[in-house]
């Protein structure tokens, strides 16, 4: 979405899931030490954590301000991705149906069909596959669109997340950061927030109480339903873990795991000074881990290396914490 446009799988639980149905917890935080390490790098890359992750088998869980309302920018579309499985399941959507994208149409964004010149004519199962492999904008507000804000809500409260809230699609949050600054074209929105780079804390994209929003937990609790056939069924899960399994990107969660042995399936996020990751990593012991790392960022830049290696950073310290217990 952007603006507008540890290592080793080894590490001691200091926090437990109740239940790995219910997502109930017994503790939040972690441990002083993992906690202080993760500080440093915080502080270290300029940028606030708030992350979860949970052994996807045993339901041990460990994290750092886990609970927070937290801005999902692009990582909505995972949400939006698992009501889009079940509505295939339930036979309420055809992936097979052909959806014509005509030039000039598209919600803005940096990849997929928002920046194609001419018609676009695909099936519904690739315009949902792009929204996440490549965090197509036009695709996911195509996507949105079949399937309901309301729709993706109820879904979320059903499974138990009700913290996970969607206010609209990519064109809703573009609009809204148009009104932010006063203006009627969200083009002109990158200039505005380059030139006043303080108040870009403060817009409602940036702002979870006002956008659309999660938590570290339930975003990886989220995960945890689709890696166990839970979040929908069996044949739904396994599509979303496939198209999850296609993301591009390997410059933010996939750093914490460097070896080609290690699987991470996952959906980033980047929208003002937010940048987020949430994902799978497997083993090829067969231990797997679902993690969700959220940062804000103290300074805007769509170029924040060091923010970007944080996210797997902390992924990996949290799923090394749980690898060791």
């Amino acid at each position: 979405m952007r603006g507008v446009r540890s290592s080793g799988h080894t590490a001691t639980v200091t926090s437990l899931d109740a239940s790995p149905t219910t997502g109930a917890a017994t503790a939040d935080d972690a441990a002083p030490d993992l906690a202080t390490a993760i500080a440093a790098a915080s502080a270290d890359a300029g940028a606030d954590v708030f992350a979860h992750a949970i052994d996807i088998d045993s339901g041990a869980g460990v994290g750092v301000r886990a609970d927070d309302p937290v801005v999902t920018a692009s990582v909505f579309k995972v949400p939006v991705l698992t009501e889009y499985v079940r509505q295939v399941s339930a036979g309420d959507l055809d992936p097979a149906s052909r959806v014509l994208i005509r030039s000039g149409s598209a919600t803005m964004g940096p990849t997929g069909l928002s920046v194609f010149s001419d018609d676009a004519d695909w099936s519904l199962r690739d315009v949902a596959t792009s929204m996440i492999t490549v965090s197509d904008n036009a695709a996911t507000d195509i996507v949105t669109g079949m399937v309901g804000v309301d729709r993706v809500n109820a879904t979320m409260a059903e499974l138990g997340l009700p913290g996970t809230v969607l206010i609209g699609d990519c064109r809703v949050l573009f609009d809204s950061m148009a009104d932010d600054y006063g203006v009627t074209d969200p083009d002109l929105v990158d200039e505005l927030m380059s030139a006043d780079p303080a108040r870009i804390a403060s817009l409602s994209v940036c702002t979870p109480t006002l956008t659309n929003r999660s938590t570290p937990r339930e975003c990886a609790r989220l995960l945890q339903l689709l890696w166990t056939d839970r979040a929908a069924d069996p044949a739904g899960c396994a599509e979303a873990r496939r198209i999850l399994g296609l993301q591009v990107w390997p410059h933010r969660l996939s750093s914490g795991f460097p070896t080609d042995d290690v699987r991470i399936s996952g959906k980033t996020g980047t929208i003002g000074i937010v940048r987020n990751e949430i994902g799978v990593v497997e083993f090829p012991d067969g231990h797997r881990y679902a993690v969700a790392v959220f940062t804000r960022s103290h300074r805007f830049g769509y170029r924040q290396p060091k923010v970007d290696a944080l996210i797997g950073t902390v992924a990996a310290a949290l799923v090394g914490r749980l690898a060791r217990s």
